[in-house]
């Protein structure tokens, strides 16, 4: 019995996240495992409503699930990052999510925008730092609103935060078993005492994992790379604000948010997992956005919790609407609605079960 907290959240995520556990609903049939969902109404509506954003009774409950399954935040109404800092990065810190994992994989069937590439270039994880960095809120003004004011915003960086991320990349190259070649992201050139302190605890971990190989580049370079020659690429590692760019640049080469997945990892606690693309208000109740990547989540979060036939039951099943189906991945030109991508996942689900 899995305790699964849902957020639908704001505009298409209540959307998306439905057809994800349409979906877990099938696999779980399937596979004969149980779950418990505890759905939480957080988000922009509630705040509108209550001004509450992530109570503190939640924070507790939310600690003692299994995972929690997240659709998106975002409200038009609401002040730009109030709902992000005030729910996502909340959660992430208090309770210690301190990996975002980010598989950027090109399926067949998806087009990508970089020529002469296809799924055999396009497969690589990004590990990237998630509680620490310029993302803890670190720094302040000074003089505010005079034509003398200053602004600073402060990245940091722990020895713990760091070792324990490198740690985790290591591993999970060592586990993935592909060229085994972990890439640290940095910017050493200019920035040089927090990618001292990566450079450093990247050598010595490094010493752990002698079937590891090891390089090095500048964000810079990794992000002409990624365009150029994503296929160079295993696993890498990196810093939360490095990490929040080139996952991006990976969204894109993948096929677009459409299609994008990922996690919020505690490998000790709660993990959440959730789309990459925001909530998109001006599609909501249009049965109109791609649920797939909401899926993906829905299967990220089954191999998390050790469901693996579950997972790659799911896995099977996106590759085949994606080849068989699906016209494009944006919104709205898909061919099929939200609710029939849904069901066409069920239906190649339950097919490949038999």
């Amino acid at each position: 019995m899995y305790n699964i907290a849902v957020i639908p959240g704001d505009g298409t995520g209540p959307e998306v996240i439905s057809e994800g556990l349409k979906v877990l609903k099938a696999v779980s049939d399937i596979n004969g495992f149980t779950y418990n969902l505890i759905e939480y109404d957080l988000g922009g509506e509630r705040y509108l409503r209550t001004g509450e954003i992530l109570p503190d009774s939640v924070v507790e409950e939310l600690m003692k699930v299994d995972v929690i399954y997240l659709g998106a935040i975002g409200h038009p109404d609401v002040k730009p990052g109030t709902l992000e800092r005030g729910i996502l990065l909340k959660i992430r810190s208090l309770l210690d999510q301190y990996i975002n994992l980010r598989p950027v994989r090109l399926y067949p069937g998806v087009e990508t925008p970089l020529r002469d590439k296809g799924p055999e270039d396009i497969d690589f994880v990004v590990v990237r730092e998630n509680t620490e960095g310029f993302y803890t809120g670190a720094g302040g003004f000074l003089k505010k609103g005079t034509k003398d004011e200053v602004a600073i915003q402060e990245s940091i960086n722990t020895r713990k935060g760091v070792e324990r991320c490198l740690r985790y990349a290591f591993d999970l190259c060592r586990k993935r078993g592909g060229t085994r070649k972990l890439t640290l992201c940095g910017k050493t050139n200019v920035l040089t005492y927090a990618f001292d302190l990566w450079h450093r605890a990247f050598k010595d971990v490094s010493k752990d994992y002698p079937d590891i190989a090891t390089d090095y580049a500048h964000v810079d370079a990794i992000s002409m790379w990624l365009i150029k020659n994503p296929e160079w690429f295993d696993v890498i590692v990196t810093d939360n604000m490095f990490g929040d760019i080139i996952t991006d640049i990976g969204a894109i080469i993948q096929g677009g948010m459409g299609i994008a997945a990922g996690g919020n990892i505690n490998p000790h606690g709660t993990s959440m997992f959730e789309p990459i693309g925001g909530s998109a208000p001006k599609y909501q109740g249009k049965d109109m956005i791609n649920p797939l990547a909401a899926i993906s989540a829905c299967q990220m979060m089954l191999e998390h919790l050790g469901e693996l036939d579950a997972a790659m039951l799911v896995e099977k099943a996106i590759i085949k609407v994606l080849t068989r189906d699906i016209k494009s991945l944006s919104a709205g030109k898909m061919g099929h609605g939200t609710r029939e991508v849904g069901d066409l996942v069920v239906k190649y689900v339950v097919e490949d079960s038999d």
